[in-house]
């Protein structure tokens, strides 16, 4: 959205510098394309024939060097190089802004006391200033923590043009970022096996204990029966013996009933 919007804002310079034939006109063009709201963006106006042709001006070629810095240079480039145009009041404001976008990426620079020696800026409150107006330009999405002096970045909008031979310093970083995340998702991978090893492990000696558990209430309940056998048995036994005992007695007494019917009638013979 904001590189769109940039774009559309350089459309009219990109008209008017087929016409700027003269070093002269060329360098005005550079003057309002740099000072012009929501000019963020220089690379395809830099790259138009008469733009170029300043590269032979000896008065004028600082003009273009001024706009390669806004296209890709910062606050830092320009003050190290006292030949090139003063600025305006605007073209400085942008140039701060434009500024903030490379010291954004790397959290180490985002103190107050480094972005306010690196934009050259007199107090914090003009820090705090610059800084809410990168974000309702929507070149940041930042917070700031005066407590801590420090500006928290949470993105960064990517209205940079590159620079001459950065492209093959970019494809290292690109390819460092990639070997990074490769190494990243190889430890994740050799993690996630080591988790379902541990939890295979884990339910092979749950199981283990199961049938361990298993076998011992098996063994109980067997053991318990047993002896519930073993008392039913003697009971047996004893009611055995105490019908072979009755059925002696009964013989005694019938024995018995005799021998006396037997002694009487002897007893009458006498």
């Amino acid at each position: 959205m904001e590189q769109t919007r940039a774009l559309n804002a350089l459309e009219p310079f990109l008209a008017l510098s087929k016409s700027a034939n003269s070093p002269r006109a060329a360098a005005d063009l550079v003057t309002q394309a740099t000072s012009a709201q929501n000019t963020y963006v220089f690379a395809e106006l830099l790259q138009t024939p008469n733009i170029q042709n300043l590269r032979q001006s000896q008065e004028y070629s600082s003009y273009l060097t001024l706009l390669e810095i806004f296209a890709w240079g910062t606050w830092a480039d320009y003050k190290s190089n006292p030949s090139l145009p003063q600025l305006s009041q605007t073209q400085q404001q942008k140039l701060l802004l434009l500024s903030l976008l490379p010291l954004a990426h790397s959290h180490s620079t985002l103190t107050y006391e480094h972005l306010m020696t690196a934009l050259s800026l007199p107090s914090t409150r003009a820090l705090e200033e610059l800084i809410t107006t990168a974000i309702y330009s929507s070149l940041l999405t930042a917070t700031l923590d005066p407590a801590h002096g420090i500006v928290n970045v949470t993105s960064i909008s990517p209205l940079r043009d590159l620079a001459p031979g950065s492209l093959p310093t970019m494809q290292s970083t690109l390819f460092t970022w990639s070997q990074r995340c490769e190494d990243a998702l190889s430890d994740l991978d050799k993690q996630m096996v080591a988790v379902k090893k541990a939890a295979v492990q884990r339910e092979r000696e749950r199981r283990r204990k199961d049938r361990g558990l298993e076998a011992a209430m098996a063994a109980l309940e067997e053991k318990g029966s047993g002896k519930r056998g073993a008392g039913f048995g003697g009971e047996g036994q004893g009611d055995d013996a105490m019908e072979i005992d009755q059925e002696g007695v009964g013989r005694w007494v019938r024995n018995a009933k005799r021998g006396s019917g037997l002694a009487g009638l002897g007893g009458r013979r006498l």
